[in-house]
């Protein structure tokens, strides 16, 4: 893993039904690399699996790194080793903090989250807040036992600026969606994390809304199950070496490169974190990623070869 440190788990936390906290700190007391709202770390957990979570203390803190995950039966094993495997003072191997969903700087942001989604957006909210910026952070769960990190909130300097709303709850507390994002303005921001239909949900209601692209950030923590009824062969090939490779129909990019000795460095191996980017010379890709925009999707100069495949015969990669 590029980058990593070594920490060990100082305190582990149940924050919430199904939902546990980790803090993470350096093995010698040594500083972590500072990072900015918004951040993620890979984690490289037992049984061989690296996964993502967002930080979600102040951003100004080095003595510590602080997840939250949430236990997910239809998850890929990694939310389960996580509650199951890691213990308070395990020591486990992660990434240097990355951003791809910073804050943007404008008048006012509304920060809306959806469940375990909190993360990003509350370290967000504790930045928004150091600053004295204008903020709302909607916070929408099933109920109040499964709200994350609520006690904290509540005595936080930032408590009024926060919104709950639980879909138990008296449907006066709910969020209204229309009523909420009905004035867009070009200072005005809108942030949002969770579920992929919570998500969809609040983008679509801003783009109805008149919200512009520019105004609207989000992350996503799992991509979509994907269509693969429709997948064929194609080849790969390597600009530096013009080696090419044949890709099939129920083969990843990543895995037939890997199988030739060709590395490619991959994390969460859904097209939604980055860190597999690779530059594309040639061929038109067929983009299955949730990372790219679609004006950068567009070009066809780069792509996912963790999950996205090809429109063309041939792909000639920058590698």
């Amino acid at each position: 893993m590029t980058g990593s440190i070594e920490v060990k788990v100082t305190c582990k936390t149940e924050e919430a039904t199904d939902i546990a906290s980790f803090e993470l700190a350096r093995l010698d007391g040594a500083p972590l690399p500072r990072f900015s709202a918004g951040s993620h770390i890979d984690v490289h957990i037992p049984g061989g699996l690296t996964r993502q979570y967002s930080l979600c203390n102040d951003s100004t803190e080095q003595h510590r790194y602080r997840i939250a995950v949430l236990r997910d039966p239809a998850s890929r094993g990694g939310s389960t080793a996580m509650h199951d495997t890691v213990k308070e003072g395990d020591v486990i191997r992660i990434s240097t903090p990355r951003n791809h969903f910073p804050l943007q700087h404008a008048k006012r942001s509304l920060l809306f989250a959806g469940g375990i989604g909190v993360t990003p957006l509350l370290c967000m909210a504790q930045r928004l807040a150091a600053i004295d910026a204008d903020f709302t952070l909607h916070y929408c769960t099933r109920s109040e036992d499964r709200t994350a990190f609520i006690k904290e909130i509540e005595a936080s300097d930032f408590s009024k600026r926060v919104k709950l709303h639980f879909d138990a709850g008296p449907p006066i507390n709910r969020l209204d969606i229309v009523e909420t994002l009905a004035e867009p303005a070009a200072d005005k921001h809108l942030y949002v994390c969770g579920p992929g239909g919570f998500i969809d949900f609040v983008i679509n209601s801003a783009k109805n809304n008149g919200w512009g692209h520019e105004q609207i950030h989000l992350e996503y923590f799992a991509n979509t199950p994907q269509d693969t009824s429709g997948n064929g062969k194609f080849e790969v090939r390597i600009a530096s070496t013009g080696k090419t490779y044949s890709v099939e129909a129920g083969q990843s990019i990543t895995r037939v490169l890997q199988d030739n000795g060709i590395d490619v460095l991959t994390s969460c191996e859904q097209g939604v974190c980055g860190t597999c980017i690779t530059r594309v010379l040639e061929g038109e890709p067929d983009h299955r990623d949730l990372y790219f925009t679609d004006e950068e999707k567009a070009k066809n100069d780069q792509f996912t070869p963790c999950c996205s495949r090809s429109k063309s015969k041939l792909l000639v990669l920058d590698l």
